[in-house]
């Protein structure tokens, strides 16, 4: 063994990162493994987009973390990259109305933002379809995390526009591609007659990646994004078992890799340790609801915040501090216990109270201290 202290030990311009925006969530690998028929279901569905006719619709269900995203965005680059076809992947937690989708498509079709305000919706819809027609191009649109349009009320209307378009403007060409991570949404069930009569999607499902697979995906992303010997076999087994343990979620497996990282670089290390990976666990384990607070309004954070303060107790009993907070009403109350509940911040179940009917528990999914953190 060496006798120098600085042996092992990074100096200030090191680091064991090679690459780390391969740990980001917007990064697309250039290997994709274990979905190749998910990826041949889906270019089934968009091949007819390349001979100029409307492709097939889908929905892309399956857990978070299971590539659905990702799939979506290697076809949607090659399909740009190799024809005229418009390939749009909208963020429907960003863009949860109709009319932000229909904001969202412009920008990407025009290269510029529309006006933020005296432009109805009418109008936005025709010069959209207009351009399609004038260039006789097909527009294929994702619709990702479309679970929150529905969490808005504004899913019928949105597909209902997409699905459409045809109608109103002889000519357009519009697919829809649904994504969606929300396994207790059946998305046909809940939307309007109208739009079931002509939403007939071919449906492909994205199953969780199990602890072999799980190894194999990180070790790749890992030898892209951490330099040589950084991170070991035994290691990266540790993140592989704890990825598994939160539902096969990779984006839980990527973050861990790389807080551990940044936790190895905070002690001057040249390789990531067992410990840096349990300390940086406790925070990638909340990845899921860091993303969920963060898009939450004003209002809806309030509620989450009560709830925290308050977990487990009555609706009735709960709702007296929200208004205390807030001064909102029992109405808009109810319908963001309903919305928490859909994205799985919290657990709304009826309960019977003594002489007073049915009551609501409001039970957050997470600890208390992590939600109030994190807000």
């Amino acid at each position: 063994m060496s006798d120098d202290p600085e042996e092992g030990m990074l100096s200030w311009d090191e680091s064991v990162f090679r690459d780390e925006h391969v740990f980001e969530i917007d990064y697309v690998p250039q290997t994709f493994e274990h979905r190749e028929s998910q990826m041949e279901n889906l270019k089934y569905a968009l091949r007819p987009a390349v001979r100029g006719s409307r492709p097939l619709n889908v929905i892309a269900r399956g857990p978070p973390g299971t590539g659905k995203t990702t799939a979506t965005q290697i076809l949607f680059d090659e399909l740009t990259a190799q024809t005229d076809v418009q390939a749009v992947r909208v963020n429907c937690q960003v863009d949860s109305t109709r009319y932000a989708v229909f904001s969202r498509l412009f920008a990407e079709i025009f290269d510029y933002e529309p006006p933020s305000s005296g432009i109805s919706f009418k109008k936005l819809f025709s010069q959209i379809t207009d351009r399609l027609v004038e260039r006789e191009e097909v527009l294929v649109v994702a619709l990702d995390d479309v679970n929150y349009l529905f969490y808005e009320s504004e899913a019928s209307d949105t597909l209902y526009s997409l699905l459409r378009a045809h109608e109103a403007h002889s000519g357009a060409k519009i697919g829809v591609i649904c994504i969606s991570s929300d396994l207790d949404l059946d998305v046909i069930d809940a939307l309007d007659t109208r739009v079931q009569s002509v939403f007939r999607p071919e449906e492909i499902y994205f199953n969780r990646y199990d602890e072999p697979e799980i190894v194999g995906i990180l070790r790749e992303r890992a030898d892209r994004g951490f330099h040589d010997g950084v991170v070991d076999t035994t290691v990266l087994d540790r993140v592989a078992e704890l990825t598994a343990k939160q539902g096969g979620d990779l984006r839980v497996g990527i973050d861990l890799l790389r807080r551990a990282g940044m936790n190895a670089e905070m002690r001057a290390s040249r390789t990531v340790e067992r410990e840096d990976v349990e300390d940086a666990y406790d925070k990638s384990k909340y990845v899921h609801l860091s993303r969920r607070l963060r898009e939450l309004s004003e209002s809806e954070a309030a509620l989450a915040e009560v709830i925290a303060q308050h977990d487990g107790q009555r609706a009735g009993e709960i709702y007296d501090a929200f208004n205390d907070q807030t001064d909102l009403g029992y109405t808009r109350y109810s319908e963001i216990i309903n919305k928490l509940d859909q994205l799985g911040v919290i657990e709304a179940t009826y309960t019977n109270v003594d002489g007073r009917g049915r009551s609501r528990e409001l039970t957050l999914q997470y600890d208390p201290e992590a939600v109030l953190e994190r807000l």
